[in-house]
């Protein structure tokens, strides 16, 4: 499943096309995704216009001229394409592996006018298992799928002061908190295996002890939080992981896989400068975790 990082680079390629432009028409394909999609749902969102591109967790949420908001997630093969009509438009990237073109996955086509050009721009998604739907921007941190997000691990929201007002107490291994939405919103198992690896913090340490009896952040925990946000804008600066079905919008892959550190890397020395142990997996909750057991004692 894309994780945020792959989320924001998939916002990023929409943002130029789709902010400011006008839906002149939206063919809906089918009447479901992973659920079905809101009544009227083509009618509602043509001959409105597209205020702004923004994202909660993993969620691609685009701004409609009448106050509602379009929330649309990826699933787990959900890709959007852009494809230009007409001149004056860049057209897609190369494509570096095969990606699903095959229109009986096109569920749903924007055909767009805006800054940018004339564009159509084509949500596939063989396996189904993305979703949308339109909500009034006034109701979006009460809607279900929103209210009980935690942080963005981006920006200044997180730091070690609020992470450890949400750890303490808690008993859980610090991964499964790690992964906890309702903690921090949006991080994923890439992600959390590599800011591990870079604070030295075992998956398996539980997550409070991070904190002190009266609430503050021990020195792991303010390590940890600075490493979540690096590991995070590096990247969204690689435009991600294209890993199994994540592909960007111009066709192109992301590249942060390149340089992981131990995600996926089970078996093969420990890239820490003097450490030389070896990579290993271990499985949690049904997941693998990566990591060094010499590095993350702690």
């Amino acid at each position: 499943m894309p994780e945020l990082p792959e989320v924001e680079t998939v916002r990023r390629g929409l943002q130029p096309v789709m902010e400011g432009a006008l839906i002149v028409r939206l063919d809906q394909r089918r009447a479901d995704l992973r659920f079905p999609f809101p009544p009227e749902f083509a009618a509602r969102l043509t001959g409105r216009r597209i205020r702004a591109m923004g994202r909660r967790a993993k969620y691609l949420l685009a701004d409609l001229d009448d106050g509602m908001v379009l929330a649309c997630h990826l699933g787990m093969s959900g890709s959007f394409r852009i494809e230009p009509e007409g001149d004056g438009m860049p057209g897609p990237g190369v494509f570096h592996h095969p990606r699903s073109k095959d229109d009986r996955h096109d569920h749903v086509v924007f055909h767009l006018e805006g800054p940018a050009g004339r564009a159509r721009v084509i949500y596939n998604d063989p396996r189904r298992f993305g979703y949308m739907d339109l909500m009034p921007r006034s109701a979006l941190a009460d809607h279900p799928w929103f209210s009980s997000l935690g942080i963005e691990p981006t920006g200044n929201s997180l730091d070690a002061d609020e992470l450890a007002r949400r750890l303490a107490g808690k008993t859980a291994p610090l991964k499964a908190a790690l992964l906890d939405q309702r903690i921090i919103a949006g991080l994923g198992n890439i992600y959390v295996c590599e800011a591990m690896w870079r604070a030295q913090l075992s998956p398996l340490k539980p997550a409070g002890r991070l904190v002190t009896k009266s609430g503050q952040a021990r020195a792991p925990l303010r390590r940890l939080a600075a490493d979540v946000r690096t590991v995070i804008s590096e990247a969204i600066a690689a435009g991600g992981s294209s890993l199994r079905d994540h592909i960007q919008t111009d066709g192109t892959l992301g590249y942060f896989q390149h340089g992981f550190s131990v995600y996926d890397r089970e078996g093969k020395t420990c890239p820490r400068s003097g450490c030389g142990d070896t990579v290993r997996r271990i499985v949690q909750s049904g997941r693998s975790t990566f990591l060094c057991p010499r590095c993350q004692k702690a």
